[in-house]
């Protein structure tokens, strides 16, 4: 008698398991698809920010460019106002 009753509780924990574990079981293939294209999303976002890093990198080149233009730009001036001075 004990067996059975012991049994039953067994079966019916079993059951309560199984319906538990069922939904999250049936989500399995969306929560992948879910996961994949989380993944490509980051790889992605990887490729932009190293994109973003060169962008950056060529900026501070180009502002130094433009800072060594004016500069010569300002020698230029004040050299010709020197030379129209002089005249």
């Amino acid at each position: 008698m004990v067996k059975w009753i012991v049994v039953a509780v067994l079966v019916v924990a079993l059951l309560v398991l199984a319906l538990a574990v069922r939904p999250v079981l049936t989500r399995l293939p969306a929560l992948d698809r879910a996961a994949r294209r989380l993944q490509g999303r980051q790889a992605e976002a990887e490729s932009l920010q190293a994109a973003a890093a060169g962008l950056e990198e060529r900026l501070a080149a180009l502002r130094e460019s433009a800072e060594t233009a004016a500069r010569r730009l300002e020698l230029i001036r004040a050299k010709k106002g020197e030379a129209e001075r002089a005249e």
